[in-house]
């Protein structure tokens, strides 16, 4: 479905639902970008990859929000495979420990997209995408706003999936000291409080702002 209207509702990711999402989505994009593979073995890793055991918040159940938002804003971007396939590789290599894991992603998708014989203006697009969602500039052009938008989507998640997702990170920051991770994580929410606009995008600042301030100020609180 594609849409540009009405709220946004976000879903429980499971079972047939989540593998015709995912399936579909990836298929879609990676044909729309003129790709000359099937891509079926690299959605075989994507797949493999959000799913990895460590993972919490950066997991399958992320992603599939991610495209599940997205498939319904898709007409809102100026080159939709594009930014669908920067959803898909956005987190593909996440370790807790390390802090290049969006460089080591986009890296990945330009290797994999080169060789499917995209065109370089692509890759070099898909690449910028992915790198943005290290949250640390204000994304600039539409894509780069709308796929940072769908990446934040769950801050304005329902209050129980938001308290969810807050536990999530807990969880994969396990071996962290509860008065440090406190303290980090504190400072991490209240960086996007004090934005004066959470999401870029219209829509999603129509749709999202408002929630999402509420949910921060609770877990800042």
């Amino acid at each position: 479905m594609e849409t540009v209207c009405g709220s946004l509702p976000m879903l429980p990711p499971s079972g047939s639902y989540q593998v015709l999402l995912l399936q579909t989505s990836f298929e879609r994009a990676w044909r729309d970008i003129g790709a000359n593979s099937s891509g079926s073995s690299l959605y075989e890793e994507l797949v493999a990859s959000y799913s990895e055991p460590h993972r919490r918040s950066h997991s399958i159940q992320h992603l599939t929000e991610c495209l599940q938002t997205y498939d319904m804003v898709r007409l809102l971007a100026e080159r939709p495979a594009e930014v669908e396939l920067a959803l898909w590789f956005h987190d593909a290599i996440y370790d807790v420990r390390r802090g290049d894991n969006e460089e080591r992603s986009a890296d990945w998708a330009k290797r994999e997209l080169a060789f499917a014989a995209v065109p370089e203006e692509a890759v070099a697009r898909v690449h910028a995408l992915v790198m943005v969602t290290r949250h640390t500039e204000t994304p600039t052009c539409a894509d780069q706003q709308l796929l940072v938008d769908v990446d934040l989507s769950i801050l304005g998640a329902p209050q129980d999936r938001f308290a969810e997702y807050e536990q999530q990170i807990r969880d994969e920051y396990s071996f962290v000291p509860n008065w440090l991770f406190r303290r980090k994580r504190r400072t991490i929410l209240k960086s996007f409080f004090d934005r004066p606009r959470i999401y870029s995008t219209e829509h999603f600042h129509l749709h999202f702002e408002q929630r999402a301030r509420e949910n921060l100020r609770r877990a800042i609180s």
